[in-house]
């Protein structure tokens, strides 16, 4: 059984010392290995990292149990064993999951441009397009406009997207700012202008 504790903290270290080395290449390995647990449906309750921990802390203590104690087998086995499974379980429930849970996206659909102000950087002709710049979350980002009701509007001017058309083109209408207190456009709530 020594040889097979040996196996475990040697196999477990080589992989620590693996991932710090080639941690980038073996980084879309271990995604695909957690991918393919997430297809037996274990609710998350398992990842790559904390599985190799417990192995070698399996290794480990079986290693020392060995050495420094004179238990049989079957029981030595059993304490590394849980030695292992506690170390993984204890890994993935203070570290593994609070990181998962930690992740978050700056990406956005296109559709959440709709309602959201902005300024022509780029005038719209009647049948053309324009750029407008829109805020979204702490990104700045510059789309292809065009105008809502078909009539020109100039460079420069405050602009509502009134909708996200299908190849993606914000339709934009003026703001009508007359009755916004304060210098944030963005802070009250767009009103289409009505007039021509």
């Amino acid at each position: 059984m020594t040889t097979v504790y040996w196996f475990c903290l040697g196999g477990g270290v080589a992989m620590a010392v693996l991932l710090v080395v080639l941690g980038d290449l073996l980084e879309a390995a271990m995604d695909a290995l957690d991918g393919a647990l997430e297809a037996l449906d274990v609710g998350g309750a398992f990842d790559p990292l904390s599985g190799v921990f417990g192995v070698t802390l399996f290794g480990g203590a079986g290693l020392v149990l060995d050495a420094y104690t004179d238990l049989a087998r079957a029981p030595e086995v059993v304490i590394a064993a849980a030695v292992g499974l506690a170390a993984a379980v204890l890994l993935h429930t203070v570290y593994v999951k609070p990181m998962k849970a930690s992740e978050n996206s700056t990406g956005f659909s296109v559709q959440e441009y709709a309602g959201k102000v902005g300024e022509l950087t780029t005038g719209v002709p009647a049948s053309g397009f324009g750029e407008v710049v829109v805020r979204m979350g702490a990104s700045t980002t510059f789309q292809t406009a065009a105008s809502f009701s078909g009539s020109p509007i100039p460079s420069g001017t405050a602009v509502v997207v009134v909708e996200v058309g299908p190849d993606g083109v914000l339709r934009v209408a003026p703001l009508d700012t007359d009755d916004v207190a304060g210098p944030d456009v963005a802070a009250a709530p767009p009103r289409l202008q009505t007039r021509a």
